[in-house]
């Protein structure tokens, strides 16, 4: 399906709203309302679909009917999520592509607050956003970046902006990019990686004229990941290995984002194990034979540690903690290992810090 030619007055929009979607018929139309409602005629949307088996389409075409600016473009397979983001910039025509997400929402006036401080020498603007439980009832997070003013960062700023940023850009939405730094930068080198616009972002030379509004304008409806069941190998090998591949950085910022081999901590594995991401599947699957004896006897020890029992543990740590995570919470809460206890412990502490 193509949209409508949009009108004339936008045929070069400042900005062009990017969103790849799968499988999210059943949130993808409040996004596009969060949008809409606000959106000025500079702006347009450019939805590029993988294949959704689900009632996507159908949703779609209702926005396209009534919204010229909305542009859809259903793809005949599914390519991945970094493909499709790379081609819905490619189909955009601002000057300015936000890269957001399928399921979360912009705040009221969330974008005439990007238009307006978008400057001749920004290539990156970084938005801030405030993290809800999945029917949106709950605020886990008021601020995912912890700052009280925007901030600035050129070219000598690089190795601080990767180290107070690189963590946050794991979440997509976030990300405002000039079109055509975008496109002039290698992408196709990053697919699959799950992270295409970190890869993007951080490539060498890495990009330098940088914006992070401080505001939060995007509401982040957590656990809805689509990628929740591969989160073992996406946050203790895929993530590390993109962000110590960066020859720009140094190790020292590069380990304030993470462990360059996470896999290694037993704490990290204790926690997985919790979720119930970490079982003896994943052990046979990441544990080589030439590992150390004693570090394949912990790995495997703890893949076959009771689950139940570690999530127990791992909540009741949180619940003795000064500064309790409430996102970790809400995992531990919804894993299939979660027990009667966990689940009381869990809310206790759920209704005392929100």
């Amino acid at each position: 399906m193509k949209s409508k030619t949009l009108p004339s007055n936008s045929v070069h929009p400042k900005l062009s709203i990017c969103i790849a979607t799968y499988n999210r018929g059943a949130f993808i139309g409040e996004t596009l309302d969060s949008i809409i409602s606000q959106m000025p005629r500079s702006v347009e949307i450019v939805v590029v679909d993988g294949a959704s088996p689900d009632n996507t389409p159908d949703v779609m075409a209702k926005y396209v009917s009534s919204h010229p600016e909305v542009r859809y473009f259903r793809e005949p397979v599914n390519s991945g999520v970094d493909a499709d983001f790379d081609k819905a910039v490619g189909y955009a025509r601002g000057e300015y592509c936000w890269l957001m997400t399928d399921d979360d929402l912009l705040k009221p006036s969330a974008i005439m607050k990007v238009l307006s401080v978008l400057s001749d020498e920004d290539d990156l603007i970084v938005v801030n956003s405030e993290v809800r439980s999945v029917d949106l009832s709950v605020i886990l997070q008021t601020q995912r970046l912890e700052l009280e003013e925007d901030r600035v960062y050129r070219v000598t700023d690089s190795e601080t902006f990767f180290a107070d940023t690189a963590d946050y850009l794991s979440f997509i939405g976030c990300v405002v990019i000039r079109r055509t730094c975008w496109l002039a930068r290698n992408r196709t080198a990053y697919y699959g990686s799950l992270f295409i616009h970190v890869g993007v972002i951080f490539q060498s030379p890495s990009i330098t004229n940088i914006r992070v509004i401080a505001e939060p304008l995007i509401i982040i409806r957590y656990g809805n990941a689509m990628w929740t069941s591969r989160s073992f190998e996406i946050w203790m090998f895929m993530w590390p290995k993109l962000i110590w591949s960066f020859p720009d950085f140094s190790d020292e910022a590069k380990t304030q984002v993470c462990q360059s081999e996470p896999w290694r901590h037993a704490k990290w594995l204790f926690y997985y194990r919790a979720l119930g991401s970490y079982t003896v599947t994943e052990f046979r699957k990441f544990w080589s034979s030439d590992t150390g004896k004693l570090d394949r006897v912990i790995a495997y020890t703890l893949s076959i540690f009771p689950a139940s029992l570690a999530n127990l543990i791992i909540v009741l740590y949180f619940a003795l903690s000064a500064k309790p995570v409430k996102t970790a919470l809400v995992d531990l809460l919804s894993s299939r290992n979660a027990s009667v206890l966990s689940h009381f412990f869990a809310r206790a502490l759920m209704y005392k810090v929100v």
